[in-house]
């Protein structure tokens, strides 16, 4: 066996139908008296719920949680939360709530209790993001890691099915690229397998009980759901490699939607990568029963009605230089070497929205 590291971060996780009634003894398990519930616009009502639920311990809500978290956004949060007398932040939400969480912790330590209501993986994390003058700069720091976790899948009834898709593939992509990690161990790969093989078998369940008209058919979104925090685990515990450090250029640079961009390029980096990692190829083909690792990922998105191509997201293609330009700058690990002209390549197809050939 391979030498290796693991690291294991603390975190506490509640996990099960029901389980938000548990969030007053949770936030009083943090020592918290005044928490400040963050969401987005669009949430204000499961916000004031919150806070309702919260009596005397809420401190207030700011609703202005957006994409990729802006810096503006950042700093009128942390402003809230300091003239508030906040000790403690509430993110309920997806990936921008809790990102906006780590802001605000980043700089004031104060703790974060993360309700998640996708799929995203973030509130398993220490990275934070934070988009200025067009570029995401994102880092790592144990700070921002959320101190207590609630998964609640009944909260993820209400979760639109096309979100549902796009955003358990984005925690499908952690799992991924945890696998091929220059960090990789044995007891993440044992996790990452599983998270894709949870959110394989959750995901097309999710899609057909909307199609039935029975979304509250809750087996199906507790596999997903539990797919989507061992997909958390697999980012924070190693590093990402080219399919995240895209997605970031992608999402920061042209304001392409999180979730649906790793969605369309997930099966392109892969097939990017496939010849360098096999063992991880074998991995990821196994989870999802599928011939190749590239071919599985992209049928899996097709079948499920999610988007597969950048155009379709919106993004132009004169764009694509500019995109290849920034991605092999300052470019993150990855199994197989970064060249400009194979990037270019590999968004060209992504753009596209073509099937991968089979490659492992």
């Amino acid at each position: 066996m391979l030498p290796f590291v693991y690291e294991a971060l603390p975190s506490r996780v509640v996990f099960g139908v029901g389980s938000l009634e548990k969030l007053p003894e949770e936030v009083d398990k943090l020592g918290a008296t005044r928490a400040l519930v963050l969401c987005t616009p669009e949430q204000r009502s499961i916000g004031a719920d919150i806070v309702v639920m919260l009596g005397a311990r809420s401190a207030g809500v700011f609703d202005g949680a957006v994409m990729h978290v802006p810096a503006e956004v950042a700093a009128a949060a942390r402003d809230k939360a300091k003239r508030l007398g906040a000790d403690c932040c509430i993110a309920i939400g997806g990936g921008s709530t809790t990102g906006l969480a780590k802001a605000i912790a980043l700089t004031s330590e104060l703790p974060i209790l993360a309700i998640p209501t996708t799929y995203a993986g973030s509130e398993m994390t220490p990275i934070w993001g934070i988009t200025e003058g067009g570029v995401k700069k994102t880092g790592r720091d144990v700070r921002v890691l959320p101190k207590t976790v609630i998964y609640d899948p009944a909260l993820t009834t209400s979760l639109p099915v096309g979100l549902s898709v796009s955003s358990g593939i984005n925690a499908i992509a952690h799992c991924v690229e945890a696998l091929y990690s220059r960090d990789a161990n044995p007891i993440i790969s044992l996790i990452a397998e599983e998270g894709i093989r949870a959110l394989a078998s959750g995901l097309p369940e999710i899609v057909n009980q909307e199609i039935v008209k029975q979304p509250r058919n809750l087996d199906a979104r507790s596999r997903a759901l539990y797919g989507a925090w061992l997909g958390g685990v697999s980012l924070g515990a190693v590093g990402m490699a080219l399919h995240h450090k895209l997605c970031h250029t992608l999402g920061g640079t042209f304001n392409l939607p999180h979730a649906e961009t790793h969605t369309v390029v997930l099966p392109h980096a892969v097939a990017y990568n496939a010849a360098a990692a096999p063992e991880a190829m074998r991995h990821i083909a196994r989870a999802l029963s599928a011939r190749s690792a590239a071919e599985g990922l992209y049928d899996l998105a097709a079948s499920l009605g999610a988007p597969v191509s950048l155009q379709a997201l919106g993004m132009r293609r004169e764009q694509l230089d500019q995109a290849a330009d920034l991605a092999v700058q300052n470019p993150y690990y990855n199994p197989r070497p970064v060249t400009r002209e194979g990037i270019r390549g590999l968004l060209e197809n992504a753009f596209e929205g073509r099937r991968p050939a089979s490659a492992g």
